[in-house]
């Protein structure tokens, strides 16, 4: 009796034990299943042979139209022509050219000027020949000073003569200059004039116009206001103040402070 107890609580434990094990394989079967079926629907779709050919024949088509390009010399390289690059050029010369005339000019018209020296005139200290910068702001600057060489408007110019003169500042606004026994005084006092030859005196003159006072008077001229009174170093080869009066500030040019030819003699004036 008690041993078919037994056998029948063994047998409900085996059919329990199988019925479990049988649940589990059917789980893993359907759990098997879907992810085959995840795996098959996550596959791409097959390309067609059709589409293949297509690719391929598109893409010879590109690379023979490529090749045909680069054969033809068509390929654009972003480089600028040989047309372009001389205009270009061409154009920078024009601008520098420009640039330089301009600046060239404004030098010439309101800074510095060169000059040649035509006569003897201003010997020994200019000598034919010779080429002196006149600085054209100097007297915007300050007032004009004994002893400057100077260039200025010719007073008296007439056909054939130059138009500008260069000589020697010697008797300032309202000063008086005389001459005696060659020497030059100025409102009485004798003139140290380091820059004429050893040997060079100043010649008698007639009182010219322009002066202040009496025109009869002889190697004495009063310079009037705004004016002054010039002589070149050469005293005895010089058409000066002596002949055309005293020279207007407002025609002097500018100041000769360089003579730079020859190179040789370059020096400060």
């Amino acid at each position: 009796m008690g041993n078919d107890k037994n056998e029948e609580e063994g047998s409900s434990s085996d059919e329990t034990t199988s019925e479990w094990s049988d649940e589990i394989l059917e789980r893993a079967r359907e759990r098997a299943d879907d992810s085959e079926q995840i795996t098959a629907d996550a596959e791409l779709p097959p390309i067609a042979s059709t589409d293949v050919n297509q690719t391929a024949s598109s893409q010879e088509t590109h690379l023979t139209q490529l090749k045909s390009d680069l054969d033809e010399d068509e390929f654009d390289l972003g480089l600028p022509s040989p047309f372009r690059s001389n205009l270009r050029k061409i154009l920078e010369w024009v601008a520098v050219i420009g640039t330089a005339f301009v600046v060239a000019f404004v030098i010439k018209a309101f800074l510095f000027q060169a000059y040649y020296i035509p006569s003897p005139s201003m010997d020994p200290s200019l000598e034919v020949g010779d080429r002196v910068i006149v600085n054209k702001l100097s007297y915007k600057l300050h007032d004009v000073n004994r002893g400057d060489t100077v260039v200025f408007d010719n007073p008296s110019q007439s056909n054939g003569e130059v138009s500008d003169l260069i000589k020697r500042v010697v008797a300032l606004p309202g000063e008086t200059l005389q001459v005696q026994d060659g020497k030059v005084y100025i409102d009485g006092n004798l003139m140290i004039e380091p820059y004429l030859a050893d040997s060079e005196t100043t010649g008698d003159f007639s009182t010219p116009t322009g002066c202040i006072g009496s025109l009869e008077t002889l190697n004495v001229c009063v310079v009037p206001d705004d004016h002054v009174f010039v002589m070149g170093d050469n005293r005895w080869n010089s058409r000066d103040s002596r002949i055309f009066g005293p020279v207007p500030v407002e025609s002097i040019v500018g100041r000769a402070f360089v003579r730079v030819w020859p190179l040789g003699d370059f020096k400060r004036l």
